[in-house]
């Protein structure tokens, strides 16, 4: 592994505990601690908890804040209260995704993004270039250490650590408090279908943090969870991996985020190539698909409708939840229908699928 790879506050922790470590995005990670089936039932059936301190938080500050923001990402910004969270794209003038992140609002004038960890510079640099608001643009990531807690008893874990009622934090809202008596904001997203939570600190804290909610993790017979069993938490949800199922190349209406572009709130970057996408109808889309075999689908991997090739694997992996082998892959129009018959090529050998409805799994959260 090379040398050069960054590496989180928490990483004498995760060699402590025996993960196995890789590479992901410029950062030596915990890919598991035990096996990935035991770490993602855990969190389906109880909770886990999940270093994420590799993605970048970005600060942006000032009366010019706010409108920063709208000409940057897709969705509407204006519509947060304090305290209250945005999911969005943030798209090329072509439509592309440059990355899909948070949005905090702490008040009218302090924002927070939260972006994906392989994106933190290239975001941090597509923000200051587009910074014609006077506004005050700090890449904080360094600074911040982030857990998830996920997993339908993660509210009762955190309730009895944090000085804030947790029960009150609704769904896409935070709040500022302590945790374990660490200084924390507390926030209610989630990449895994079920209950759960983010929790920011100061990163000389994270250590601290961690050790509190782990220990209270394996009491109540939780796990430490990797970046496999989030891999196939999130693939189960159809929650979409940058990279992989979204890109530079892909659009949000291609990949099913039409409900994160505002087309009414005034301008914003890559507007009016969505605009004619939506107008002249898109060609293709992300879809779900189950394999009718033992095959497993892997990112690249071709799909085939009789003998022609009509696309690729983006994301795919064996469902631990539902006991088979399930997919995305960007498919034209025609073929993108419920119960449509694929083929995707294996190893050189052509394996049965199907076009199925998604989320994969119905959580029930």
């Amino acid at each position: 592994m090379s040398d050069n790879l960054k590496r989180t506050p928490l990483f004498n922790i995760h060699k402590q505990l025996g993960a196995r470590m890789i590479e992901f995005g410029g950062w030596e990670m915990p890919l598991q601690y035990s096996s990935i089936v035991a770490e993602h039932l855990a969190v389906r059936s109880n909770v886990g908890i999940f270093d994420l301190s590799h993605m970048g938080e970005i600060e942006i500050k000032g009366s010019g804040a706010l409108p920063l923001i709208q000409k940057l990402i897709t969705n509407d910004a204006s519509k947060l209260s304090d305290g209250r969270i945005l999911y969005s794209p943030m798209c090329t003038d072509t439509g592309g995704i440059v990355d899909d992140l948070l949005v905090y609002r702490f008040s009218a004038s302090k924002y927070m993004l939260v972006v994906n960890a392989s994106n933190t510079d290239k975001d941090y640099d597509w923000i200051r270039v587009h910074n014609r608001n006077g506004a005050e643009v700090s890449n904080v990531s360094d600074d911040i250490a982030l857990i998830a807690l996920q997993g339908r008893n993660a509210p009762i874990i955190l309730e009895a650590l944090a000085d804030v009622d947790v029960s009150a934090i609704e769904y896409y809202a935070f709040k500022e408090g302590e945790v374990g008596g660490i200084p924390t904001c507390i926030s209610r997203t989630g990449y895994t279908g079920e209950a759960g939570f983010e929790l920011y600190a100061d990163a000389c804290r994270g250590a601290d943090l961690w050790n509190a909610l782990h220990d209270a993790t394996i009491n109540a017979g939780g796990n430490a969870v990797g970046l496999a069993a989030r891999d196939t938490l999130r693939l189960e949800m159809k929650f979409c991996l940058y990279g992989n199922d979204i890109g530079e190349t892909t659009t949000p209406l291609e990949a099913g985020l039409r409900w994160t572009v505002a087309f009414d709130k005034g301008d914003f970057t890559g507007k009016n190539a969505l605009t004619q996408q939506r107008d002249h109808g898109i060609k293709r889309r992300l879809a779900g698909f189950r394999m009718l075999d033992r095959g497993i689908a892997r990112s690249h991997h071709n799909v085939y409708h009789g003998d022609l090739s009509i696309g690729e694997v983006t994301s795919g992996a064996p469902s631990p939840s539902l006991g088979y082998n399930i997919g995305l892959a960007y498919l034209p129009i025609e073929w993108s229908k419920k119960k449509t018959k694929i083929e995707v090529e294996i190893r050189g050998k052509r394996h049965s699928a199907e076009v199925v409805a998604t989320p994969f799994y119905k959580s029930s959260n």
